[in-house]
């Protein structure tokens, strides 16, 4: 299987960048092809222009979104790394998802509506916040995250959601055993859900 691994968090020695490496590492150790897509690193613009949006006269995808979705062809699964900022996705990933799943690559229209163009592939989430996980489940936050962005994007585009793992609690001050446990747990997770290669 081919997957790529998005991750939206700015800082390189964050423990969300650790996540992300953790799964490209684990995934090729498998014997899946992983290529980790740093939306920071890439300095990509999260910014929909008007000559991106659908209407009477088309619309044009945008050069880098092009290039973006050319890297993503062929892939099988998508997973999201990312922290949890005001209960939602950081901004550079919301862009992203606007800009390059959306219509031409996510969906096309269809007859009443659009047409899903990602079926058959899959959709799987690790986020991290400073709140405790008990705080954002109790207060709704996690179960509205996953209704708009988990659920939603794979309703619009055809995605099947595998998982979506959140680990609360994240601060500077977190132990390397803490660290090592939940890294062991993201591994722990990429191995049920998908099958190595023989």
């Amino acid at each position: 299987m081919k997957h790529a691994v998005i991750l939206a968090h700015p800082n390189v020695d964050s423990f969300n960048a650790a996540i992300a490496r953790a799964c490209v590492e684990t995934l090729t150790e498998m014997g899946h092809d992983a290529a980790l897509h740093d939306l920071y690193a890439m300095d990509f613009d999260p910014r929909l222009r008007a000559s991106e949006l659908p209407g009477p006269k088309g619309f044009t995808a945008a050069g880098d979104v092009v290039i973006e979705r050319d890297r993503l062809a062929d892939v099988d699964s998508f997973i999201f790394v990312y922290p949890f900022w005001f209960n939602a996705p950081p901004a550079i990933l919301k862009g992203y998802v606007d800009r390059v799943f959306s219509m031409g690559f996510g969906y096309a229209p269809g007859v009443g509506g659009t047409k899903t163009l990602l079926d058959g592939r899959s959709l799987m989430s690790f986020t991290t916040s400073g709140a405790p996980d008990h705080w954002v489940n109790s207060t709704g936050a996690m179960q509205a995250l996953t209704a708009v962005f988990d659920h939603h994007l794979a309703g619009v585009t055809g995605l099947t959601v595998f998982d979506h793992k959140h680990f609360g609690g994240i601060h500077s001050s977190l132990t390397k055993i803490a660290a090592n446990d939940i890294l062991g747990q993201v591994r722990a997770s990429l191995r049920k859900t998908f099958p190595g290669r023989a």
